[in-house]
């Protein structure tokens, strides 16, 4: 890394970037769902919606039809636990790197606290002897191919039987299976993955398969630093310039591990302004094209929200609009890459707009047509969001308001 910054990057050019690289200007549109994904790296899949309307944005023609191929007949696209113990849909090609520098960290947090539940619990005395035979169980129940839903196997499996009581003393106490949190565990291994879905493009019921067998192979394994690098580069190029602790957010990684990755990968320091040092691949200083003014509505936790952790230059003001108290986006406005608003369905299913400023008339021209191309190619379907903004919450006024 350059010991003194390269040049500066101002707001103006960091958002021309992320229209170019994020395929969200429409000249900068993505051929197809997977490069879509490719585009921010990774798709934020928690909510099933995200995903298709996600593709939506970024492609000229979003064929829902094309995307569910892509996930559950060519398998271009695979769902797995990774960044920040989140649920993602990656290209095939960046699976190993997501697995080895986030997945295979997720899985081992994950796995100790799942052990450690299930002996405060009472269920198991031994937790690890219990998840080698909880896991094992598991792994031979889906061989030869086999796809099942969580709820099947917990059927059949006696480990995987039993609930941890969560919130106790709150009005969100429940008693939770545990059947879900070992499948979580052994798709952030590696070994097991979200298959077929059976509730549609906006909700989802997975069932579960092998790995090997759903994409014909074993993920191809990486070691730690190779694949956080790999990571990195892949987030500088999308993303970049970014912060330290853009990236360390991101990956869900530590201080250490980023500052190896970016020295690993030749990054290069670049003056943000307000004090900020951001980072660039070295062969990515030059500054963009000029972009024509664009619009776009994204959704709930889309990447492009999400990707930063310092997110002034695109969200200014709106933070408390538009993130929960944990930090989740909901679905969000955006007029040259900045962020101005969100929207949500009416009851008849169009799109209301919900303007946080005076954006002028040509953006809200530009939004409302936006606005009717989603409700379009939504046809009446509902959507839903896990973690709804508190602007989301609030109903609008009116659809350009």
């Amino acid at each position: 890394m350059a010991a003194e910054p390269a040049r500066t990057v101002d707001a103006a050019e960091r958002r021309a970037r992320l229209a170019r690289r994020h395929a969200l200007a429409p000249a900068a549109r993505a051929a197809d769902p997977v490069a879509a994904a490719d585009a921010v790296v990774a798709l934020h899949a928690t909510d099933p919606a995200t995903v298709y309307l996600s593709v939506w944005a970024r492609t000229p023609v979003a064929d829902r039809e094309a995307l569910a191929r892509e996930l559950y007949v060519d398998r271009g696209l695979v769902r797995l636990m990774a960044m920040r113990r989140t649920l993602w849909v990656a290209p095939r090609a960046t699976v190993p790197a997501v697995q080895a520098g986030a997945s295979a960290r997720v899985a081992g947090q994950e796995r100790r606290r799942l052990i450690r539940d299930v002996e405060r619990a009472g269920l198991h005395r031994d937790g690890a002897r219990w998840w080698r035979r909880a896991s094992r169980a598991v792994l031979d129940a889906l061989a030869g191919g086999r796809e099942a839903t969580s709820t099947e196997l917990r059927a059949e499996l006696a480990p995987l039987a039993g609930t941890i009581r969560v919130g106790e003393g709150t009005k969100w106490g429940a008693d939770v299976p545990i059947a879900p949190r070992v499948l979580t565990v052994l798709s952030a291994e590696g070994l097991v993955v979200r298959s077929s879905n059976a509730g549609g493009w906006t909700a989802s019921r997975p069932l579960w398969a092998l790995t090997e067998a759903w994409l014909g192979a074993p993920i191809e394994p990486l070691g730690e630093a190779e694949a956080t690098a790999a990571l990195v580069a892949r987030w500088l190029r999308a993303f970049g310039p970014g912060t330290e602790e853009d990236v360390r957010w991101w990956l869900g990684s530590t201080k250490t591990a980023v500052r190896r990755a970016l020295a690993d990968v030749g990054a290069v320091a670049v003056d943000l302004g307000a004090g900020q040092v951001g980072y660039l691949l070295g062969d990515d200083l030059d500054p963009p094209e000029p972009v024509e003014p664009w619009a776009a509505l994204l959704p709930g936790l889309d990447p492009t929200t999400m990707g930063w952790k310092e997110r002034d230059f695109y969200l200014g003001a709106h933070r408390d609009e538009l993130f929960d108290r944990a930090g989740n986006a909901g679905p969000t406005a955006w007029w040259e890459g900045r962020i101005v608003g969100g929207w949500r369905q009416d009851p008849d299913g169009a799109i209301e707009l919900q303007l946080l400023e005076d954006v002028g008339a040509d953006a809200r021209a530009a939004l409302a047509a936006e606005a009717d191309r989603l409700a379009a190619w939504i046809d009446g379907a509902r959507v839903t969001f896990r973690f709804p903004s508190p602007l989301f919450k609030r109903r609008a006024s009116s659809r350009s308001a």
